[in-house]
């Protein structure tokens, strides 16, 4: 049975659950015009992602995707994170506040979440999708047991054959161009920064498992040329940020179509992981920052966030965590439904 068939999908069109910015109205709307919507629960409790889960099912009856952080815990060093708290200071001043004086681990891996596992595993959504790595062949065999079809990121051939080995169903191919956070299994190993057409052919021809290609994709084109190369559906992220039915901020939405959206910066700055986001003043540290590194992913992300709330709140949005693809200028602010139709009708011009 195809992909498109075993999750019931008329367009080969899965929508990025871009934490933050992904919503269960976003992921219907998707859902309901024929393509796989996908919510984020990365950043929330059990609880919160059982309330997505039953809104998202409230509002369509179709296919869509749960994803999950699965995450290296991170290792607390107090001096490390006490050092970059100094580096942060004088930005921090510059809007009249303090920076934090402990950093918290804000989110809490799937890895190390047996509540999360025991509500997946009730509520069995359609499809569970895994980012940072995997969990254990257990529960990968428990949720597929349950009927849910699984899905993991690869951003080379050796993290994509972990997911073949671990029994997962597919995998996405994460090309270098594409926004918000790599899916590295261990952010300190050497990326090869494979884009996305490499990637994609090498896991075709190299893994088993049916391939989804993701990164820098915006328009029909673009997923055409995705399953020319052979994969089975094309993911898209940055494409969906302008839609209504995001949770992107009005600032986040000007910056994508700004002079920022045409230099987009993979940085570990923002939350202590490599993540590909819109050009801002947050980014342009990176050429500044003289050694020394973030504190782990997610606990540097403690204080980003904070920086963040006190620039914000002067009026100032140039250090938010606005992720974004290298395709952010090709972005068009149409509803979630209306823009996977357009999709649709492109990919068929291309084809014909």
């Amino acid at each position: 049975m195809s992909f498109l068939d075993r999750l019931k999908l008329d367009l080969p069109v899965v929508q990025a659950p871009m934490a933050g910015v992904s919503t269960p109205l976003l992921a219907a709307r998707v859902s309901e015009a024929g393509a796989l919507g996908s919510i984020g629960v990365g950043a929330v409790d059990a609880a919160a992602a059982r309330a997505m889960i039953a809104e998202v099912r409230e509002r369509t009856a179709r296919t869509f995707n749960v994803n999950l952080f699965v995450h290296r815990p991170a290792t607390p060093e107090p001096a490390r994170e006490a050092a970059w708290l100094a580096w942060l200071a004088p930005l921090f001043a510059e809007f009249g506040a303090s920076p934090p004086t402990v950093l918290r681990e804000i989110y809490r891996s799937f890895a190390d979440d047996p509540d999360m596992l025991a509500m997946l595993l009730e509520v069995a959504p359609p499809v569970v999708s895994f980012h940072f790595g995997l969990p254990g062949p257990d529960v990968i065999e428990a949720l597929r047991a349950r009927g849910v079809y699984t899905i993991a990121t690869a951003t080379s051939l050796d993290e994509a054959r972990r997911i073949a080995a671990g029994g997962v169903d597919a995998i996405v191919a994460q090309g270098i161009e594409a926004g918000g956070h790599r899916g590295m299994f261990d952010p300190d190993a050497h990326d090869d920064a494979l884009g996305t057409v490499a990637l994609t052919r090498l896991l075709v021809r190299e893994t088993p498992l049916p391939v989804i290609a993701a990164g820098g994709i915006m328009d029909g084109a673009g997923i055409a040329a995705a399953l020319d190369l052979g994969a089975v559906a094309a993911q898209l992220g940055t494409a969906f940020i302008a839609c209504p039915e995001s949770a992107a901020s009005d600032a986040y939405r000007a910056a994508l179509t700004g002079e920022g959206g045409y230099h987009t910066v993979l940085t570990s700055l923002i939350s202590g992981r490599p993540a590909r986001a819109l050009a801002n003043r947050f980014t342009a540290l990176e050429a500044q920052r003289a050694g020394g590194r973030p504190p782990d992913y997610p606990i540097a992300y403690d204080a980003g966030k904070a920086l963040h709330a006190a620039a914000a709140a002067t009026g100032e949005h140039g250090f938010g965590a606005h992720w974004a693809g290298q395709g952010a200028p090709l972005a068009r602010a149409l509803p979630a439904g209306e823009l996977v139709r357009v999709l649709g009708e492109e990919l068929a011009a291309c084809r014909r």
